[in-house]
């Protein structure tokens, strides 16, 4: 049974993801071959955008696990820059995204990413906090790197739950 705060998963596609940010994937044809024609390259999959106090960093996050439904209580975003994130399993996670509303994270929308998928928040877009749904939850992250607060909190009460589709 579902609720009025309840908010079904989605398949992960572009089009869906576009007003938040990219889905970093290898999808078609590859835009060059490289390395003695061993190597396909998708090239310039995400629009990283950092203000110019800050640089692009590469970190290592482990996550813990959780599970649907997922009760969103908490959503950030960072207006001083993207950040992608890109996991380091073959494993699907779930992704949360919402429009702002005067400052505030809107209603948000849930998206479960395919074995492969990756993704880039665009700046300043409000997200629920890193979800994996299995072990090792450990993704590469992309983001800004530099002086100053680049995060904002919003608390939600009462959370959202978000149910499998």
């Amino acid at each position: 049974m579902t609720g009025a705060r309840d908010i079904r998963c989605q398949p992960l596609t572009a089009a869906g993801f576009a007003p938040f940010g990219d889905v970093l994937e290898c999808t078609g044809a590859p835009d060059r071959i490289i390395n003695a024609g061993l190597c396909g390259r998708y090239h310039d999959r995400a629009t990283m955008a950092f203000d110019a106090g800050g640089r692009a960093g590469l970190s290592l996050f482990h996550a813990r696990p959780r599970s649907l439904p997922y009760h969103l209580d908490l959503m950030e975003r960072h207006p001083d820059g993207s950040q992608a994130f890109v996991p380091m399993s073959q494993h699907p996670f779930l992704v949360i995204a919402a429009p702002d509303a005067g400052g505030v994270p809107g209603v948000p929308v849930a998206f479960l990413t395919a074995p492969g998928q990756a993704i880039n928040f665009h700046r300043g877009t409000w997200h629920g906090v890193l979800t994996p749904l299995h072990e090792p939850g450990l993704f590469a992250v992309v983001d800004r790197i530099g002086p100053g607060a680049n995060l904002q909190e919003h608390r939600i009460d009462p959370p959202w739950r978000i149910v499998a589709a």
